[in-house]
């Protein structure tokens, strides 16, 4: 007697969809992924009772506890008059309407202060803010 026998079929897996899946939820995590952007100077603001934010369209002169200035959060090269009035002419152009946002250590010199006050008046900004952080007891 002859037995037929039965041809053994190859398991066949497709990962057309599992490729697709993947591929999305991919996309997902890269479109819904925020980035978090630090500033590396670290500053102890002083504190006051007001709520001071900053607007999108300012420019921040931060001051740290050495009296190093930071324009926008880039380093000067010194302290002087000159080179804050540089730095804010290259950013504002020739406009005279952003804000001046001063961002000072709270141990750093009043003088730091009124250096980076000066410098924005003698450009003609008029907007000027100090920042601050808000005091726990109300």
């Amino acid at each position: 007697m002859k037995f037929r026998t039965k041809k053994i079929e190859q398991a066949d897996v497709n990962i057309t969809p599992l490729i697709d899946i993947v591929f999305i939820l991919l996309i997902f995590f890269m479109v819904s992924t925020t980035f978090k952007q630090e500033f590396e100077v670290g500053l102890e603001l002083p504190e006051a009772r007001s709520d001071s934010t900053i607007q999108d369209k300012s420019i921040e002169i931060t001051i740290n506890s050495n009296g190093e200035f930071f324009v926008n959060r880039k380093q000067l090269v010194n302290t002087q008059v000159v080179t804050i009035k540089r730095a804010l002419e290259k950013i504002a152009g020739d406009t005279r309407d952003f804000p001046i946002i001063i961002s000072a250590d709270s141990s750093a010199t009043h003088q730091s202060v009124i250096t980076a006050m000066d410098a924005a008046r003698q450009l003609g900004f008029s907007k000027l803010n100090f920042s601050t952080q808000q005091t726990s007891d109300q």
